[in-house]
């Protein structure tokens, strides 16, 4: 009996070592995870504030670059302005309406009704060709067969 008593009392020692040992090891991966959540944390406020820095840069280029065409663009009125008044060459004058024109044309988009995008394939010259898309473009009819 004695020994019974004995062996149960060392088991349960050993059990609170063990248990001792277990909740400690899971302490410190509790603590580790907290941790690495904080440096998420952290992370993604830095993150936060490099985006709003990155938006605050670009807004801040648009405003300036907005500046600078109104800008030219005074500078441009002013001296087409001031050749008109005192230039009298007829030809000056039109060649001064024509590039004005194209500058318009060219900042509103539009560069003519009859300019065609570039295609990616050549047109067929006969019905009977095939395309350059077409598999067997540019084979002999023996490579073909």
């Amino acid at each position: 009996m004695t020994n019974l008593i004995l062996i149960a009392g060392s088991t349960l020692i050993i059990g609170l070592i063990v248990g001792v040992l277990i909740g400690r090891s899971g302490t410190n991966s509790n603590l580790r995870q907290r941790r690495a959540e904080q440096q998420i944390d952290e992370l993604r406020g830095e993150y936060t504030r490099y985006q709003a820095q990155v938006n605050e840069h670009f807004m801040e280029s648009a405003h300036l670059l907005r500046r600078f065409n109104d800008a030219y663009r005074d500078v441009n009125q002013h001296m087409a302005q001031a050749a008109s008044r005192l230039s009298n060459d007829a030809e000056w004058l039109e060649e001064l309406e024509q590039t004005s024109a194209n500058a318009r044309l060219q900042s509103s988009g539009t560069t003519g009704s009859d300019v065609e995008p570039p295609r990616d394939y050549a047109p067929k010259s006969r019905p009977e060709d095939k395309g350059t898309l077409a598999e067997d473009f540019g084979l002999s009819r023996k490579e073909n067969a």
